[in-house]
């Protein structure tokens, strides 16, 4: 059974005699269905007037827990975005209702970020648009090679992660 990247793979074997073709091929394929899966993302983000740095904030928020309230120092760092970055998006979301800013209860003087309920609705229709596209993708393959799968994967994520930091940011338990 072929695909495309067997052609791309066929084409760049002869111009690098060298080209390891079963590396070629995983790297490419997977680089492709990273970008298969993002343009669906950003579809599904896009029929519920989002975009994904609106839907990385959600995320972030949301991944600390209830009661889902970080401050914003916390959540540019959590981002690596620039406060002043920051600072405008938050009042964008703020403005669609998405979230919203609160004083700190234990200090008045410090502002927190805080998922509303349209910020959680949103939060959770988008995971499960993600959820089904990325079962969709994987439905050709058995519950056996789905697991052999993210095996070998995590395998190849273990290695990189101990030659540089982590390749998904921790989730946070707690109110940051």
């Amino acid at each position: 059974m072929a695909d495309s990247i067997d052609q791309h793979i066929a084409y760049w074997s002869q111009q690098v005699p060298d080209l390891d073709v079963h590396v070629e091929g995983a790297i490419t394929r997977m680089q492709g269905l990273v970008r298969l899966l993002w343009r669906r993302r950003e579809a599904g983000l896009d029929a519920r007037d989002l975009k994904g740095w609106e839907y990385d904030i959600l995320w972030r928020v949301r991944s600390v827990g209830p009661p889902y309230q970080v401050s914003p120092t916390w959540l540019a760092k959590a981002l690596d975005t620039h406060p002043a970055t920051l600072t405008s998006r938050l009042e964008r979301l703020e403005k669609t209702g998405h979230l919203t800013r609160i004083h700190d209860p234990a200090d008045r003087r410090r502002l927190l970020v805080e998922l509303t309920d349209l910020g959680h609705r949103s939060w959770e229709a988008t995971i499960e648009d993600q959820a089904a596209n990325e079962h969709e993708l994987l439905a050709v393959l058995t519950d056996s090679e789905r697991k052999q799968l993210s095996d070998l994967l995590r395998k190849v994520v273990t290695a990189a992660e101990q030659d540089g930091p982590p390749l998904m940011p921790p989730v946070e338990h707690g109110r940051p």
